[in-house]
């Protein structure tokens, strides 16, 4: 008996060749998807750096108003009193703590509290709390 062999005409490398392409063409076209999507990620992500830091820079500044206020306040008579009044805006005065909220357009704010130490004292405050906190909870999310 006679064994036949199996040719293989000349259209099968081509069309070998055309999946190829396709494949890598589609590999290639995936690649790009995703690198938009890691640069705008990370686009995102230094906005949301850059007003964090401009909060906390905002804190320092706020936190500057009320240590003059305090060094103006000091020899006073009733020393908590007398921060009361010249507190700056937005300032707060719950007991020796002194409270504030640096807010932006980003949906999340600095929350800041600092504990007054006695009148007299080197130190005249403590900071207690420093935290970002969401300001609404995004329900539409899965």
């Amino acid at each position: 008996m006679k064994r036949r062999g199996v040719t293989i005409g000349p259209g099968a490398p081509s069309l070998l060749l055309v999946v190829v392409v396709v494949a890598m063409s589609v590999l290639g076209l995936l690649a790009l998807m995703s690198a938009r999507s890691d640069a705008q990620l990370a686009r995102r992500s230094l906005e949301y750096t850059e007003a964090e830091y401009e909060r906390a820079a905002q804190a320092e500044r706020s936190l500057a108003q009320l240590d003059g206020v305090l060094a103006a306040c000091a020899g006073e008579e009733d020393y908590l009193a007398a921060v009361s009044r010249l507190l700056p805006e937005g300032m707060t005065l719950d007991g020796r703590v002194v409270r504030w909220t640096e807010s932006a357009d980003t949906g999340r704010s600095l929350c800041c509290a600092v504990e007054l130490a006695e009148d007299g004292e080197k130190t005249r405050f403590c900071w207690v709390e420093h935290q970002f906190m969401a300001d609404e909870i995004d329900t539409d999310l899965p």
